[in-house]
């Protein structure tokens, strides 16, 4: 089984702080986006490629009409051998639904929705320049229940500009409180180049408004503690969920399994390749369908790969995958050196089966997790 990924490239306004490929439109151009979309998608067709997740992703996916999404998850349907009770989720701003539009994603064969919350608190969303505010958000998600999704996750933001700790504890109790079953759960990062990278080289007091890594980790810890209290597992180190709701679709990625992306610079890693769509909206409508494919990683180790992505889920490092991945055995050393592992678990940073043969990140290994990965491989 492999996973489907669509990229909706769209957004009403950018936000300062994404580095992500999206664009504001027209509804012209979401018109010959969705046509050439389908149109790509078909001409990928394959009934022998059987898939149990399909992912809409952007961007914002809901800037699109509900019938227009679920037109393309038609073709998707049509086009590939799609499992009755495949995970089917789209993402969604909360400025950006009704409970009617709910509704017709959800009668449409949506079955799970991912809200970009960030934060309950006003100015907090301000600061990011998001479109909505809490009352918004909170409303969307109770739609998204009326409409029949029981599948809801939320994104919640640390080291927002003037967050304080006690307004995340605040973000974590309202969200929470809410009818969700799964949180993504971010430290913001500056990118380069990006509106809020600008904004903080011209006023460089705005980063005395950012809470410093020290205090970082100390809130990334409360979250996870108060997330817990909650009945939200972590299983990723970005991701927590209630038993039985964690993204199918992304522990694709974390685990190394197939996927197909489809639409402008969506990823896809298929038949042993990586490879991705390498053309921005325009091109892309222009060429109705017809891919335009550049190959990334040709060379890619794959043991080396499983390692850093099977640190990142709660689940861990199966030494004997490991083994038989690392054909040359480049990665041995990670489960011979013995010396090494029981020094990392005596600092706890990581845990280990009772077999020894699972390795993964605790709690505080996942704050500086490429480091104790930089110190498991040497």
């Amino acid at each position: 089984m492999c996973g489907i990924y669509i990229h909706i490239p769209f957004c009403k306004r950018k936000c300062i702080y994404c580095d992500f490929y999206s664009v504001c439109g027209s509804d012209k151009l979401y018109s010959g986006f969705v046509s050439a979309l389908n149109n790509s998608i078909k001409n990928r067709a394959d009934k022998r490629i059987k898939a149990d997740t399909v992912y809409f992703g952007g961007g914002t996916p809901t800037v699109l009409k509900s019938s227009q999404l679920t037109s393309i998850l038609n073709a998707v349907k049509h086009s590939f051998d799609v499992s009755s009770n495949a995970e089917i989720t789209v993402e969604a701003n909360p400025c950006t639904v009704t409970r009617e539009s709910l509704s017709e994603l959800f009668n449409g064969g949506f079955n799970r929705i991912s809200f970009g919350i960030q934060s309950a608190v006003d100015r907090e969303l301000s600061a990011l320049s998001r479109l909505h505010n809490y009352k918004q958000a909170e409303e969307a998600v109770l739609n998204a229940e009326r409409a029949g999704f029981t599948n809801i996750s939320a994104d919640i933001m640390i080291g927002i500009i003037d967050q304080t700790r006690e307004s995340l504890i605040d973000s974590i109790e309202r969200i929470t409180s809410l009818p969700v079953s799964h949180i993504s759960a971010y430290l913001l990062k500056v990118e380069e180049n990006t509106p809020l990278d600008e904004m903080i080289k011209r006023d460089r007091s705005k980063i005395a408004r950012i809470a410093d890594d020290d205090e970082l980790a100390e809130r990334y810890l409360l979250m996870n503690r108060l997330l817990k209290e909650k009945g939200f597992l972590q299983y990723e180190i970005s991701n927590f969920a209630k038993p039985g709701f964690e993204s199918r679709h992304n522990l694709k990625y974390w685990r190394c399994e197939e996927y197909l992306g489809f639409g402008p610079h969506a990823h896809s890693y298929f038949d042993s390749k990586r490879y991705f769509e390498d053309c921005g909206v325009t091109q892309f409508i222009d060429r109705n369908g017809e891919p335009k494919i550049t190959y990334t990683d040709t060379d890619v180790d794959k043991a080396e790969e499983y390692i850093m992505l099977s640190l990142r889920l709660a689940e861990g490092l199966d030494t004997d995958r490991l083994a038989r991945l690392d054909k040359e055995g480049r990665y041995s050393n990670i489960v011979s050196n013995a010396m090494e592992i029981n020094r990392l678990s005596y600092e706890k940073l990581i845990n280990i089966s009772e077999d020894g043969k699972h390795i993964s990140l605790s709690e505080r290994g996942f704050l500086v997790s490429n480091a104790v990965i930089s110190r498991l491989l040497n």
